[in-house]
């Protein structure tokens, strides 16, 4: 190794990829056909993964989808078959459930095929202080937000590293990158579910598998139901994000290969000056932007229970 040709090396590319992310700020990025693949999105009964789904319906995608919400999920499936989607499967599935998620996996391979694109999408909130909060549901906030991940990669980036193809897209929040007051175990989990895929991804990268592609989204809160009665202090700065234009977002990313998607785009700025800023300059900031007081009126949306009837498909 030469220090001196080694550091000259990456100043001159450092200029490079930084001259090719100002080139791209105004010229679009080639978007990758994703006609036929197979995407599987968890959560999909509701919410951004049905509109997630409806997205890749229109790019003639096959859709599989997973949630514990059945009638959820045959709404999202009859809403992708009329946008165009190839074939839509759904199945009923417990993502908190390691074996549930494992035997799943398996029917999904045996009757689809082998998943190339993953959208871990599914995700729970309590919106209790951490000391008003049962063991029980810090344990479940856990498992759904991101011991999931792990087992729904266990299961699908095997072919995925065979072929050196596919794409693993983690639905994380803001929240995983900044600490938020009222949210210690939902901040935990998405914090986790950020580094495990930034983690993942560059063990891929490393191991030459560069086919497979990662995705990691961290927007602001979204107007799904979800975090009913949030409100944010500067709507015009950080806005409650509509679900549309988030899926839109994250499908656009997915298509041109984004490994980071924030939204809005302050958050690229305000994840940047936390790491930066003294504390108290930081703790200002949060007064100021209403961080510290964005729980006090949460609701939430009622917990959707799981039925008793077995998955279905429809071809």
């Amino acid at each position: 190794m030469n220090f001196f040709l080694e550091t000259i090396q990456v100043i001159l590319l450092s200029i490079w990829y930084n001259l090719e992310s100002f080139i791209h700020c105004f010229i679009a990025k080639k978007r990758k056909n994703i006609s036929g693949e197979i995407v599987l999105i968890t959560g999909a009964g509701s919410g951004i993964g049905r509109l997630m789904a409806q997205q890749f319906a229109t790019l003639k995608t096959i859709v599989v989808m997973w949630d514990i919400n059945q009638e959820g999920m045959k709404e999202t499936a009859t809403l992708a078959k009329e946008n165009g989607a190839i074939r839509v499967h759904y199945y009923l599935c417990d993502c908190s459930d390691k074996n549930d998620v494992y035997r799943v996996a398996d029917q999904v391979k045996r009757e689809v095929g082998d998943v190339s694109i993953l959208v871990n999408n599914a995700g729970i909130v309590t919106g209790k202080k951490f000391m008003d909060t049962p063991d029980a549901l810090i344990e479940k906030t856990m498992e759904v937000n991101t011991m999931a991940h792990f087992w729904t990669y266990k299961a699908f980036l095997p072919a995925m590293i065979a072929n050196n193809h596919g794409h693993l897209v983690s639905i994380a929040s803001s929240a995983g990158l900044i600490g938020v007051n009222g949210l210690a175990d939902y901040c935990a989990s998405k914090f986790a579910a950020v580094g495990f895929a930034e983690s993942v991804g560059l063990e891929l990268l490393v191991s030459g598998k560069d086919g497979v592609k990662t995705t990691i989204v961290c927007p602001y809160f979204i107007n799904t139901g979800m975090f009913d009665g949030c409100q944010t202090k500067w709507p015009r700065l950080l806005p409650i994000l509509d679900p549309g234009y988030v899926a839109k977002k994250i499908t656009e990313a997915i298509l041109t290969d984004q490994v980071f998607l924030l939204i809005p785009k302050n958050i690229y700025i305000i994840a940047a000056l936390k790491n930066i800023l003294p504390m108290k300059q930081g703790i200002l900031l949060g007064h100021y932007l209403g961080a510290f007081n964005l729980m006090d009126s949460f609701r939430g949306k009622k917990t959707e229970k799981r039925t008793k009837d077995g998955g279905r498909k429809v071809k």
